[in-house]
């Protein structure tokens, strides 16, 4: 048999290619390929003459039968059994992932602590600090007492063998995935050989004793190394810890689940203690609004099963370059060229010697389409002048004919608006009954001529062109 020729994998999105070149066809990346031993080959895979040796037989069954429920080990941290789905599930791997700093190994540390004050074994594996400095972690946060194993290692090997003795853990912590290594593999730690090696032992051992296992990935601020993320496939749940650096709060995002729903979030406020629960995200969304400026709109949006209220700010200004910037933060750029070019089309406004400048307040990404007519309403505020009643919310999507199209979810988005103080909503003129706003004034639009023609009414007298 000829000798196969080494391999060169892409540190930055796993690709693999047969000879080294600068630079990365799948994602584009330059400098990123390194060389890496593949892996050995299966033992018995062939018999003695060459031919593949015979599998063995596994019976099948059909799709009807009994099924249970998965049980949950409820962490006591409301907002994170809302992200992975009820608790965690025995058996099962997850994958936090965010930018280094964010607060992924306080929250962990504060589950852990939780879970072990309860009366279950936790072990917590730190593969980047030593057990002092996770001591003076836990210290910090007063959670000192709480009966967390702790280990500073990063042998895979070395791990599995510790965890197999006593009594089963129900939470396994690793800190961090790039940091693990397992001798089978002959590459270095943190390549995406490695991480993908280093993952399968740890993910092999839960699935057969039924710990539950949490693996802790990194993103590098320059993105270089994305490690975890061929990992992704391979685990149960993929949960994401996103925040900026000038608010306090942080955001606990499910982008992959197999025992839940994948568009939960949870809501943290990094404090001198380690992260508080938020309960109300939309009092903290709207917290210090200013109700007397133009170009602000209350957005009344749907993150998984939870209504989220926030503003929406727009700026539309006047140029004199030829080409107007587009400016968006908190939402998609392509979004707001099609709510722009609806405006222009059907709307009779003038905005191709305007920029614009759209801002979700407080930090939130906003993904659902629902926020079009919002995002329509503080844009032509801003345009016109006119102040939008601070006790209004918006929701609707605009369609390219221009038609406010409506949007699920109505009845719970109304009912949040009522709770938080507001007194109307403008929204679709299809969707929920009147009775589902508790109390609200519902204004119904079918055009986008319709709210421009209204906010237009409200606005100063001057020339908007």
């Amino acid at each position: 048999m000829a000798k196969r020729g080494p391999t060169y994998t892409c540190q930055a999105c796993g690709a693999v290619y047969h000879r080294w070149q600068g630079k990365c066809d799948a994602c584009g990346t330059w400098s990123s390929l390194s060389e890496e031993a593949q892996a050995a080959p299966v033992p018995g895979a062939r018999g003695a003459s060459g031919s593949r040796a015979r599998g063995r037989v596994f019976a099948l069954e059909g799709l009807k039968g009994e099924t249970q429920d998965a049980p949950r080990i409820v962490s006591g941290i409301g907002e994170l059994d809302r992200v992975t789905g009820g608790g965690f599930v025995p058996g099962s791997v997850l994958l936090i992932g965010g930018d280094p700093g964010i607060g992924k190994s306080t929250l962990l540390m504060q589950a852990c602590a939780a879970l072990a004050l309860s009366g279950r074994r936790v072990v917590y594996v730190s593969g980047e600090e030593s057990t002092g400095q996770v001591r003076l972690r836990a210290e910090r946060m007063g959670l000192s007492e709480a009966p967390v194993e702790l280990a500073a290692e990063t042998n895979v090997e070395d791990i599995v063998a510790t965890l197999g003795q006593g009594s089963r853990p129900a939470l396994v912590v690793i800190d961090s995935i790039q940091t693990m290594w397992s001798g089978e593999v002959e590459s270095a730690p943190g390549t995406v050989t490695q991480v993908r090696g280093s993952a399968q032992a740890l993910i092999r051992y839960a699935k057969t004793s039924g710990a539950c296992m949490i693996l802790v990935g990194h993103v590098t601020k320059d993105g270089q190394i994305a490690g975890p993320r061929v990992v992704e496939h391979m685990v149960d749940a993929v949960l994401s810890f996103e925040g900026e650096g000038a608010h306090s709060f942080r955001i606990l995002r499910g982008q992959k689940n197999r025992f839940g729903a994948t568009d939960e979030i949870g809501v943290f406020e990094m404090t001198g203690k380690g992260l508080s629960e938020v309960s109300n995200p939309s009092a903290l969304f709207l917290a210090g609004r200013d109700q007397a400026a133009p170009g602000a709109a209350v957005f009344a949006g749907m993150e998984g099963t939870r209504p989220v209220l926030v503003e929406i700010q727009a700026l539309v200004a006047p140029t004199s370059l030829g080409t107007p910037r587009r400016a968006v933060v908190g939402w998609e750029n392509s979004r707001l060229s099609m709510v722009l070019a609806v405006l222009e089309t059907h709307g009779g406004l003038r905005l191709g010697q305007h920029d614009v400048y759209l801002n979700v307040a407080g930090g939130l990404r906003v993904n659902e389409p629902a926020a079009d007519l919002a995002v329509a309403a503080a844009l032509v505020s801003s345009l016109t002048g006119a102040i939008l009643p601070p006790e209004s919310v918006y929701f609707g999507e605009i369609a390219l004919s221009g038609a406010v199209r409506p949007v699920s979810v109505a009845a719970a988005r109304l009912r949040e608006a009522s709770k938080l103080g507001f007194e109307a909503a403008l929204m679709p003129a299809g969707g929920a009954e009147a009775g589902d706003g508790s109390g609200l004034s519902l204004r119904r639009f079918g055009h986008v001529t319709e709210l421009v023609a209204d906010i237009a009414a409200r606005a100063p007298r001057r020339d908007v062109k």
